[in-house]
């Protein structure tokens, strides 16, 4: 996942938009330049499409490997690391007071990853500025310390001037040495980007190390501005199968170690300094290792069907239980299968920003209305969320569970936790008890799975165009995300592009208003010649209009989806919470061609689902 407030690699933030609205139609450019023409354009999609399937591997065809086994050969290059760092010209300085001063090579790098975000509101935080300044003077000499004592002292302006001009040159620059840069980068790319897997050519997703920069993390994190250092090859653990050819590390360096073990899916792993987190280099996600992941978790929500209404009935009983441990258990799981809540996980403290789940929930993040807005039992939820998204919520509860909140509530302060008796340990531990491999994930994969598949059935109508569908498509995908709280701000270009949409619609009505009066005219001349030519252009003037009028329908659809859509990100619950297998059903039996959903790169990942399912597929 890219981090906030960077953009995805290779991908611009319009292909970012085109991505979440599968269905809008792109012009296409052929070879001479010239546009194509949009029926050329989607049978060329098509037959691309039907190679595409033809020679994928259908791993999913295969002999399952024994449990745990996830691969008999591995082979690969290893990571690409980020390039070392390039100083900065003479002519480019940084000032302390007032007055130049020149600073050694590893101080001077990280005053450019300062520099680099000064027009960021990063920078404008006392927290990341603190962070920042602290581990910046650890990697200073003892003469710069002496010197450089006061971050507001500090002027970056020449090199943020400096970076800003070397970004728009970039830009700036030809057709032919943009290609040579896309050329280099394919190099890298063929090198370090495909690996064997089991006799396979796959394709890896992340094979470049994270370059070293400034932490930012999510929300208002403690740890923002701190310095994330260089992944070094000393840092880095090699996982391939013992009889491939081991990766070479970079002259002069050595791997941290070299393992070959089969049970995990990843080729390379390092511990970053900020979290002390692991990460790790994976294969992409139209992989074997990936794919198989994907479709046993959707099989495992799919168990779930048949023991939910013995869960369900199992901890409303719990309300009653004379153990408030189980009291507090029961209501807990309640809100994570009727609200989609995460469990929550137990963190140090200070180390991570104040993000609660349903386990760490506290009494200061809920209020209890006997009634409101015409509904009994509400609770009123106001939390921080995974990603430090607030999740804001007003909800009609059965009468015991709020019953039993006011008793978790009695004699606390707004400090203490709502759930004393409770963490993720236990409550993941009894839902393994109700059922193999149930955690809270699964239950939040059931119920998006569940309630889309309820909503295409309620909102589709099979008489409705393919825009009509989409849009009733989307509705359903809206309704999955509000549950699973998936939110982002309204994009920055919403104004712009609806004022461009309307401005389409309006001519678009002007087209149709003048259509009728052509129409009429021709029925008028022919009422009065009973012409056969006369005839011909009638016939002409309806299909005219009756085109425009679909147009203009298509273009209000358009409108509608967008406005509707502007606060809610469905991306997320469609690639990772919804099994593919609905959609593709559901595109079969209403005649909605797949590539509406889902772009390539998605059809690329669910290539098993779009193989497996056939209309009649039931989650």
């Amino acid at each position: 996942k890219p981090k906030k407030g960077t953009k995805e690699k290779g991908k611009s933030s319009k292909e970012k938009h085109e991505e979440d609205t599968p269905g809008k139609t792109r012009k296409r450019k052929s070879k001479d330049g010239g546009e194509k023409s949009n029926k050329k354009a989607k049978k060329e999609e098509k037959e691309e499409g039907k190679k595409e399937t033809e020679n994928k591997w259908k791993w999913w065809e295969e002999e399952k490997k024994e449990d745990g086994i996830k691969w008999t050969q591995l082979e690969h290059r290893g990571p690409y690391f980020a390039p070392l760092y390039e100083p900065l010209p003479d002519d480019v300085q940084f000032y302390y007071d007032g007055k130049p001063l020149k600073l050694s090579l590893a101080t001077e790098e990280i005053a450019t990853f300062y520099a680099k975000m000064l027009d960021h509101e990063y920078t404008t935080k006392e927290i990341f500025q603190n962070n920042f300044f602290n581990d910046w003077r650890k990697e200073m000499t003892s003469k710069e310390q002496k010197i450089i004592k006061d971050l507001d002292k500090c002027d970056f302006r020449e090199i943020h001037k400096y970076f800003v001009d070397k970004s728009e040159a970039r830009k700036a620059l030809s057709k032919e040495e943009k290609q040579k840069l896309k050329e280099e980068a394919d190099k890298i790319q063929e090198e370090y980007g495909y690996c064997i897997l089991d006799g396979h050519r796959e394709k890896i997703g992340n094979f470049k190390t994270e370059p070293p920069g400034l932490f930012r993390g999510r929300g208002d994190h403690p740890k923002m501005g701190m310095l994330k250092k260089r992944i070094m090859p000393e840092d880095v653990v090699i996982n391939c199968s013992k009889d491939s050819k081991i990766p070479e590390p970079p002259e002069g360096h050595k791997w941290k170690e070299v393992r070959f073990d089969n049970t995990v899916t990843w080729l390379a792993s390092w511990t970053e300094n900020i979290q002390n987190t692991l990460k790790y280099i994976m294969l992409n996600p139209s992989s074997k290792l990936k794919g198989e992941k994907d479709w046993q978790k959707y099989e495992v929500a799919r168990r779930l069907k048949d023991v939910v209404h013995k869960i369900r009935a199992q901890y409303q009983a719990d309300w009653k239980s004379k153990e408030m441990r189980k009291r507090q258990r029961a209501v807990a799981l309640y809100f994570i299968d009727k609200l989609a809540l995460r469990a929550g996980n137990e963190k140090e403290e200070g180390e991570t920003a104040d993000t609660v789940g349903c386990c760490s929930l506290r009494v200061e993040h809920i209020k209890l209305h006997p009634r409101l807005d015409g509904q009994e039992h509400v609770v009123e939820f106001d939390f921080l969320g995974k990603d430090s998204i607030r999740y804001y919520n007003k909800v009609s509860v059965e009468k015991l569970v709020f019953k039993n909140l006011e008793l978790f509530m009695k004699n606390k302060d707004p400090g203490d936790d709502l759930f004393d008796r409770l963490n993720t340990s236990i409550l993941n531990r009894h839902l393994q008890s109700l059922m193999d491999g149930l955690t809270a994930k699964v239950f939040r994969t059931y119920n998006a799975s569940i309630t889309l598949q309820e909503q295409l059935k309620a909102l589709t109508h099979s008489e409705d165009n393919v825009a009509g569908k989409l849009l009733s498509y989307n509705r359903a995908n809206r309704a999955v995300a509000i549950l699973c709280n998936h939110q982002r701000s309204t994009p920055k270009t919403f104004e712009k592009s609806m004022q461009n949409l309307q401005a389409k619609i309006d001519a678009k009505k002007q087209q149709v208003e003048e259509a009728q009066q052509e129409l009429k005219k021709a029925e008028d001349e022919f009422k009065d010649t009973k012409d056969s030519k006369a005839e011909v252009n009638v016939e002409k003037k309806q299909k005219l209009l009756k085109r425009l009028e679909e147009q203009l329908a298509k273009l209000n659809v358009q409108a509608t989806d967008k406005e509707e859509n502007k606060q809610i990100a469905l991306g997320t619950s469609k690639l990772n919470y919804l099994d593919p297998r609905i959609s593709i059903a559901w595109c079969k039996k209403f005649g909605v061609p797949i590539e509406k959903i889902y772009n390539k790169t998605q059809r690329e990942k669910f290539a098993w689902a779009i193989d497996m399912a056939d209309e009649d597929f039931e989650f």
